[in-house]
């Protein structure tokens, strides 16, 4: 099946591409998501101004991108959670851990563009990459502290 991509697909595409996908991955995934289109003659004369408007609308995302990843310099933040001994958390903490602490601060981050391949378990400090532009990743320092025993 072919389709027009209406946002960038890791691993996939970028916005305005035509891809051809596995029947089900197009159906299931990537029309109902609206992550894509069909691409249907009528569709396919509207590539072009697809691609127009997305240079547009990337130009914009990026400057504004850039502009955040200025912000997010030297931003940490810190989480005090239970630790057992060798310093390993009972439980972890994931991207939307980080993404919820980046709001209190005033940043508005999605968790998905939070590139944490597996939740932090120990103790320490861990420079987290943030995604914010497929050009544009900034890094965030994640403090995970031991919680004070009552």
């Amino acid at each position: 099946m072919e389709v027009i991509l209406k946002e960038d697909v890791p691993k996939l595409g970028h916005r305005g591409d035509v891809v051809r996908v596995a029947e089900g991955y197009g159906r299931n995934y990537l029309l109902p998501r609206k992550l894509a289109i069909e691409a249907t003659h009528a569709n396919k004369a509207v590539i072009e101004q697809m691609k127009q408007s997305a240079i547009r609308r990337s130009a914009v995302e990026k400057s504004d991108a850039e502009n955040l990843s200025r912000q997010l310099e030297g931003v940490s933040v810190s989480f005090h959670r239970k630790a057992g001994e060798k310093d390993q958390l009972f439980g972890s903490v994931t991207s939307g851990d980080i993404a919820d602490a980046l709001t209190h601060k005033g940043f508005n981050i999605d968790r998905r563009k939070i590139q944490l391949h597996d939740p932090l378990k120990n103790l320490g400090e861990f420079d987290v990459p943030v995604r914010l532009h497929r050009d544009v990743t900034s890094r965030v320092k994640v403090v995970i502290e031991k919680e004070a025993e009552a």
